[in-house]
């Protein structure tokens, strides 16, 4: 690793620890030249992982936008990063271990609509509202009562 202060190759690990669900390890580490502490995050590589969009098209997987929109539906919400990465991760494993390296894009947002449900009903609604990109104030409202409705065992 590179000290972002100054430059150097050569440094110590001084702390690791890995994510709850196992899948990044940060490390704490000290420049040997200059001292300077620094953090960097080890996670699995996850290549050559397609998406099938609804109109045929076929593109690289890309989560940083599935992050994105996460972070947008949760702004201001009580949860946190760690939550989002962790929801994320899990998705991605149901998604590979179920489809391959290739699954359809509406898999996807169903996924993630799936667990956000779980962790907090707000930003459920805020990212359903994009996602099944809904046409009236009915459909909004139908939507949170779907939530709202006794679970029947």
């Amino acid at each position: 690793m590179r000290c972002p202060k100054c430059g150097s190759e050569l440094d110590k690990v001084i702390d690791s620890r890995a994510s709850k669900d196992g899948s990044t390890i940060r490390r704490r580490r000290e420049c040997l030249d200059c001292s300077h502490r620094f953090s960097t995050t080890e996670q699995i590589l996850r290549e050559n992982l397609y998406v099938t969009k609804r109109d045929g098209r076929r593109e690289d997987f890309d989560k940083a936008k599935i992050i994105y929109s996460l972070r947008r539906a949760c702004q201001k919400r009580p949860v946190d990063a760690e939550q989002i990465n962790m929801l994320v991760e899990d998705m991605i494993d149901s998604l590979e271990s179920e489809y391959g390296m290739e699954f359809p894009s509406s898999v996807i947002g169903e996924k993630v609509l799936a667990n956000l449900k779980a962790i907090d009903p707000i930003a459920y609604i805020r990212f359903a509202s994009v996602y099944k990109d809904f046409k009236n104030l009915d459909e909004f409202l139908d939507e949170i009562g779907d939530l709202n409705a006794p679970k029947l065992l």
